[in-house]
């Protein structure tokens, strides 16, 4: 997948955020997305939903998640490392530019340090990662 050049996802109403995996894609230069209903979306800034700032491997087994909570039915590997995630799960949102397109992407990370080694989010957006929640004040939607 990281020779992608052309990134057209089928747009859905249920599609509200990429994984920050896709930012790998390093020949990517070429999007369409609609984002319209994606979380953060600069015309209208739906909120994001709330992550768990860490959960540790004895909470819950990383192999068997529940997709509607934690994004994903499986972590096994660092969004940002690459290395294993199996000591504890941080799951942070961040705006990126993908190919063409800012989208919301979910960071699944190892440590806190990988967190750390994000990228500055895109310009007018959250300016760090964040957990999302009610809490969570975003720059005034764009007309």
């Amino acid at each position: 997948m990281i020779s992608l050049e052309v990134f057209e996802p089928y747009t859905s109403h249920r599609l509200h955020w990429y994984s920050f995996e896709l930012t790998r894609c390093t020949k990517l230069a070429d999007s369409t997305v609609s984002t319209r209903v994606l979380y953060g979306n600069f015309k209208f800034r739906p909120p994001f939903p709330r992550l768990r700032a860490v959960t540790r491997a004895v909470e819950v087994d990383f192999a068997a998640l529940d997709p509607n909570v934690w994004g994903c039915d499986a972590v096994r590997t660092c969004s940002v490392c690459d290395g294993p995630v199996d000591g504890e799960l941080r799951q942070v949102w961040i705006s990126g530019l993908v190919a063409t397109d800012v989208l919301p992407l979910l960071v699944n990370a190892c440590s806190a340090a990988c967190v750390a080694a994000l990228p500055q989010p895109y310009p007018g957006y959250l300016p760090t990662p964040h957990t999302g929640g009610p809490d969570i004040i975003q720059p005034a939607a764009r007309r």
